[in-house]
């Protein structure tokens, strides 16, 4: 599928295709979990356009997207983006959303057929402009998912003013979430860049959940340096959410995790690569 950018910017009208969603999934590395993936997404009941970035893969994982969207028949965009970092990636590709409706995703996290349908029954409520999802542990069964979708909704009852969901099970407005300033690495290019994104777009609205909305991170090992933030500043941020949200990511975490060296490309570190270094990065056809 080929965007065009030469026209205007989403206005907030469904698009004359009647595709309301559009799903963005930035990856590096990660062949042996994108097609699982892609075929979960492939199975949604609502119509979407996927939009794949690139950033800067060298095990082919850009060829291995592709010839599972070719395979499920997927209205797809594959791009590029050269600089390291989720930030950088998930800015690059809301750029091309032309859509009402946008949700992040991760490339190793499978997801129910109803997942969009259960995103968009939260974000048509009124004041909704952003949804959330809960995360389960692969072979849950249905007693465990409730269970989990029980204390999760239970957090977010009691803290409603702070983000429940990570990065790959949220969805947003896109409307919203450019007026909120998007993924902006000038303003945040750390890790838990989810929180942040987040604590911005919530200036314009509800973040709403529903026990129909969950998804499915891998169980694989997780071999790179702790990229988590401490109790004390999980803590801090639950106190400080609803009435000091701007100190406490601006000032406070920011520092912290400066001194720590915790920047966006983390995410993408293992232990068996050196990521200081330039990156040499193919570029993709937007076709």
């Amino acid at each position: 599928m080929f965007l065009d950018l030469s026209k205007d910017p989403f206005d907030g009208a469904p698009q004359d295709s009647g595709i309301a969603w559009t799903v963005l999934i930035p990856f590096f590395n990660e062949r042996d979990y994108l097609p699982a993936t892609i075929e979960s997404l492939a199975r949604q009941v609502t119509r979407f356009t996927l939009v794949l970035v690139d950033n800067g893969s060298t095990d082919d994982s850009a060829a291995v997207a592709e010839a599972a969207c070719r395979e499920h028949q997927l209205d797809y965009l594959l791009i590029t983006e050269s600089t390291p970092g989720k930030v950088a990636a998930l800015r690059t590709g809301l750029a091309w959303v032309r859509t009402r409706w946008v949700a992040t995703c991760d490339a190793d996290t499978v997801y129910p057929n109803h997942y969009l349908e259960a995103a968009e029954a939260i974000l048509s409520q009124p004041g909704h402009v952003v949804a959330g999802a809960y995360f389960i542990a692969p072979e849950t069964g249905e007693a465990g998912r409730l269970l989990e979708a029980r204390r999760f909704l239970t957090a977010a009852r009691l803290l409603p003013r702070q983000c429940h969901a990570g990065g790959a099970g949220q969805a947003f407005c896109t409307r919203s979430l450019r007026a909120a300033g998007g993924f902006d690495a000038a303003r945040w290019n750390f890790v838990l860049e989810d929180h942040e994104v987040i604590h911005r777009v919530m200036r314009k609205g509800r973040m709403g959940y529903s026990d129909a909305m969950w998804c499915m991170p891998s169980s694989r090992e997780r071999d790179r340096d702790s990229i988590r933030w401490t109790l004390f500043e999980r803590l801090l941020y639950s106190a400080a959410a609803p009435i000091a949200g701007d100190w406490f990511f601006y000032k406070f975490l920011a520092r912290r995790l400066q001194r720590r060296r915790l920047l966006s490309n983390r995410i993408r570190e293992r232990q068996y690569q050196h990521l200081e270094g330039p990156v040499l990065v193919p570029s993709h056809s937007l076709l």
